[in-house]
């Protein structure tokens, strides 16, 4: 049985994506499995999820994956090359997967790779530093300095799913992974754009759910109807603007030499943190005083979350070091029983075995054990946000398969 991986968000789990397991099949056979690593309730935009994890993964099994595993917290938040680095190093740690799908906006895998290729070579760092130097930002300046290399295949560094795709590309080139990479087209609406061909980007149904606008044909059935329950019981729709109190109570309490740590550019980003958090009413007043032409908004987001949650740049220079599983059907149990095997780190099904594994694997459980108690502090009922699901959420089981 030939195993697909995917590193997603699902943030929520829409039409689009469906559509995506669903042409893996129909290119590689419908009897082909898929394995999912799926950001939990924080994701890469440095943003809180807009429904929690075990919902969004049951969505994904219902809607063609079969097992679900957990991308844990500082790499799920972390930028593109450490969000991807993390994700390849899940997939290999299964021993299971074969190839790891994409979308991506120009859907032609040699390209991509000969990209990430330019990235790695020995010249890269000195022609990436030297265009640094003119103030641009970091990302039209890794573009320039690609071009020198591989020339227009670096146009490819300006689409925001093929940058993912030359990161997940150079990740299992680093790693000397087996598995190969495999470009799908990414159909329908851009990223962060409208809806289109009737399909809609997962930035646009976020908005819409939050002002509680009907988005029933661009959610699969199961994700509509997950997400419809978890609103009626005052567990959706999660966001940072809710727990905006908090977050700013958290930097107002650092010094400068506490926020210091979370910045992993050492450029002084923040200096200018520091300054803001002390006068900021709000977190959009708070980013528009930091943002500079050099730092894109995401990446402030992130060091705003890091700070936030704990997360310092050295838990992401770490490996991964287990693998939790958050969701599964028949097939994917079935992939379970190989991964007994064949992985070559530890799976978590039930998260109380967490306290059993190393020191280090039990201190990333705790942090993702805090983090959820943050994340439910941000529902819209307060009163549905006791702590401590952490270590009692077990992996959702869906006994009939979903093809």
């Amino acid at each position: 049985m030939r195993s697909v991986g995917i590193i997603c968000e699902y943030n929520p789990f829409h039409t689009g994506h469906a559509w995506q397991l669903g042409e893996l099949r129909r290119r590689l056979g419908e009897d082909t499995a898929v394995v999912c690593v799926m950001s939990g309730n924080y994701v890469q935009r440095g943003d809180l999820a807009i429904v929690r994890k075990h919902v969004r993964a049951e969505a994904a099994v219902r809607g063609g994956a079969n097992l679900v595993i957990e991308l844990p917290l500082p790499w799920a938040s972390a930028s593109a090359e450490g969000f991807a680095r993390a994700g390849v190093e899940l997939l290999e740690g299964t021993g299971i997967v074969d190839s790891l799908a994409f979308g991506s906006e120009c859907a032609d895998t040699c390209r991509l790779v000969r990209t990430a290729e330019a990235l790695c070579a020995e010249s890269f760092p000195t022609l990436l530093r030297e265009e640094l130097k003119a103030g641009d930002s970091f990302a039209h300046a890794r573009e320039r300095a690609a071009r020198a290399l591989c020339g227009s295949d670096a146009d490819c560094l300006g689409s925001p799913n093929d940058i993912l795709g030359v990161e997940y590309c150079k990740a299992l080139r680093q790693t000397g992974s087996g598995i190969e990479p495999l470009a799908l087209e990414r159909i329908g609406a851009l990223h962060d754009g409208e809806a289109a061909g009737g399909y809609a980007s997962a930035s646009e149904l976020r908005q819409k759910l939050c002002e509680g606008e009907d988005v029933t044909q661009y959610l699969t059935p199961d994700m509509y109807r997950l997400y419809k329950a978890e609103a009626l019981n005052g567990k959706a729709p999660v966001r940072m603007e809710t727990a905006e109190r908090a977050i700013l109570s958290r930097l107002r309490t650092m010094s400068e030499d506490e926020l210091a740590a979370y910045d992993d550019g050492g450029e002084g980003l923040y200096h200018r943190f520091y300054d803001a958090a002390r006068s900021a009413a709000g977190l959009t007043e708070l980013l528009e005083a930091v943002k500079t032409k050099r730092y894109a908004y995401a990446r402030l987001r992130r060091m705003l979350l890091s700070a936030y949650l704990g997360i310092t740049p050295e838990l992401r220079t770490g490996h991964v070091p287990y693998i939790r599983v958050l969701a599964m059907n028949g097939r994917g149990k079935a992939l379970l029983k190989r991964m007994r095997e064949s992985a070559s780190l530890p799976v978590l099904i039930k998260p109380a075995y967490g306290r059993k594994l190393s020191r280090s694997a039990q201190s990333l459980m705790e942090l993702e054990a805090r983090a959820t108690d943050l994340y439910a502090l941000a529902y819209p009922d307060l009163s549905r946000s006791a702590g401590g699901s952490e270590w009692k959420t077990d992996p959702v089981i869906i006994e009939e398969d979903a093809e």
